[in-house]
């Protein structure tokens, strides 16, 4: 060092610096341990890293000129590994710290679809004990989020970009997580379909076609749209309160008007909370809301979500005229069950006849589509056969039988009404691969889940004339909701004729009994098989001696329990001998 007049005035300035660190290194309390359970470093550049820009130190009792010090008369010690809670030290040759680094990454970093949606919640939050229960369910299950999160990445920035247009909140981009986990080809068993959940009959009032290739309901940009309209059309009603509007998508706005007024006429409050709906409801919303709360702020309830870049991912491509799904798939370099997943609106092997002709494709992959389509001729959108028509063929059979409908057969052959030919051709567009291909269209997914190994016997039933799948159900000892549920259908869904249902039972009504209620008794000319209508004060004995059967054979050919009370209304088979009547049957 050189010695000069200004020497014993450096060392002085030096001396008293030393001191203030001094001083502060003997007033921090740290805590007894660091993380890895050794003692943690006492030294004053330990301390001073620590207790700025918000590290882990507690500075409290720190004299109050430290935060005057200039970092520059302290540089850090680049061997000194405590250093590294402090985030600015980044760079480990210079030991320098590195701050425009955290600055140039968070320019560099793509936007968050996330950021995006909270800046636009327009929900007030409420710290309700249902909320609360809500939310510790969601953040004990951070696996279902992820795996919403996933399923939701193609749709995602459509339905933000759809909300902001009208100026929506962004919390009912969750609302497909409530709704259906964002599987969009989620069925419940009250025939409601899609990310959004539509019935038949609010689908089609807010303009979701749905025929036999194509349900709109599960079509992604057309089942939003119609979800926003509805639920736009529901605040608006409602006075304007979300949460009312949310009630009312989930029961229905007759449901929650009838509780509103229920409570005027007993001057209590209209609120969401203080309304008498129906449980399911009631757990409802509190879910959207807590979902709401949970995506603000994951960190405060230690879950990490998956990031989504705020940037399209898909658009839209003209396709001119009905494809072949398979060739779509080959034409835009995708797999079908991309194709399906992009666009799940789909049914069968093809796109509707009668449009959409529209697919929601890939960005990286729309222009190569567009240009392959292009190229393609008009006949090879299509696989086609020639059938020549055989004795007892009808339009609906020979449908049925190449998977097509009735309509597009007359269309094709320019048929007028239901009269063919024997002997006369038709010309029948077909898949141009085996249909077990197109793993993702109904008919193969009903398929799949009418094959899937369960407990008991397998019966495959043909639906007759007259046929119910209470009837169905009963003759073969299972419930209605499980014969649905084997079926991929709803408890409600009509059946047709021919129609095949896979039945599991797992007892035994009656040997030889392997289909449908007739199966159940040896019918002759003096025996017939009723339907009877139980009424009120009606009891197994009654009814046996009514019709002079036996209480032991109601049960068996009802599947009825030993004890199981009848109810008013219930429905009964019998198979009565007509001779033994004593009145008219």
């Amino acid at each position: 060092m050189r010695n000069d007049k200004y020497t014993p005035i450096r060392n002085g300035l030096l001396a008293f610096l030393l001191g203030i660190l001094a001083g502060c290194a003997t007033t921090h309390q740290p805590s007894p341990d660091s993380a890895d359970g050794a003692p943690r470093d006492e030294s004053p550049v330990a301390a001073f890293a620590g207790s700025r820009d918000g590290g882990d130190a507690d500075t409290e009792g720190a004299p109050e000129e430290w935060s005057g010090i200039n970092d520059a008369l302290f540089p850090p010690d680049p061997e000194h590994r405590t250093l590294e809670t402090d985030p600015a030290l980044t760079d480990a040759e210079t030991g320098e710290p590195d701050h425009e680094a955290p600055q140039q990454a968070a320019e560099d970093a793509e936007p968050d679809l996330w950021d995006r949606m909270r800046a636009g919640y327009g929900i007030p939050r409420h710290d309700n004990p249902r909320v609360r229960a809500e939310l510790e369910w969601y953040a004990r299950h951070p696996d279902y989020l992820n795996r919403t999160v996933d399923r939701s990445r193609p749709y995602l920035y459509v339905i933000v970009e759809d909300l902001e247009r009208r100026g929506m909140p962004m919390e009912i981009a969750l609302l497909p997580i409530v709704e259906s986990a964002y599987q969009p080809f989620a069925y419940s068993r009250g025939r409601a379909a899609g990310i959004w959940q539509f019935i038949p009959s609010t689908a089609q009032h807010y303009g979701l076609k749905l025929n036999w290739w194509y349900d709109g309901r599960r079509d992604i940009l057309a089942s939003t749209r119609a979800a926003l309209d509805y639920l736009q059309a529901l605040h608006d009603q409602l006075d304007d309160d979300w949460l009312l509007a949310l009630a009312a998508y989930n029961s229905g706005a007759g449901t929650v008007n009838r509780a509103i007024q229920a409570n005027q006429r007993y001057g209590k409050p209209t609120d969401f909370w203080s309304l008498q709906l129906p449980a399911e409801t009631r757990a409802y919303v509190p879910k959207l809301l807590a979902l709401a709360e949970l995506f603000a702020d994951p960190g405060t309830h230690e879950i990490e979500i998956p990031s989504v870049p705020d940037l399209a991912v898909v658009r839209t491509v003209r396709t001119g005229s009905q494809i072949d799904l398979a060739k779509a798939a080959e034409l835009s370099d995708l797999s079908l069950d991309e194709i399906y997943r992009l666009n799940p609106g789909f049914n069968r092997w093809a796109t509707d006849p009668d449009g959409p002709h529209e697919l929601l494709l890939p960005l990286d992959k729309a222009e190569l589509f567009e240009t392959n389509l292009a190229s393609l001729a008009e006949e090879d959108r299509l696989s086609w056969r020639r059938y020549t028509i055989r004795t007892g063929d009808t339009l609906g059979t020979i449908a049925q039988r190449h998977h097509t409908t009735v309509d597009v057969l007359r269309r094709v052959n320019g048929i007028k009404g239901n009269m063919i030919r024997v002997g006369n051709a038709l010309l029948i567009p077909t898949s141009s691969r085996n249909l077990s291909a197109y793993a993702s269209s109904q008919d193969e997914r009903t398929h799949a889940t009418q094959n899937s190994p369960r407990a008991g016997r397998k019966l495959v039933y043909a639906v007759r004339g007259g046929d119910t799948l209470w009837d169905i159900a009963r003759a073969h000892g299972v419930a209605v909701a499980h014969l649905a549920s084997w079926n991929s259908i709803s408890p409600r869904d009509p059946l047709r004729i021919g129609q095949r249902l896979v039945i599991w039972q797992t007892r035994d009504i009656q040997a030889g009994a392997t289909a449908g209620p007739n199966a159940r008794h040896p019918l002759d000319n003096t025996t017939r098989r009723i339907n009877y209508v139980v009424r009120k004060g009606d009891s197994l004995a009654r009814i046996s001696q009514r019709f002079n059967v036996k209480v032991s054979e109601l049960r068996d050919w009802n599947s009825l329990r030993k004890n199981e009370y009848l109810q008013p209304g219930q429905k009964l088979t019998l198979y009565v001998d007509v001779i033994n009547q004593t009145e008219n049957i």
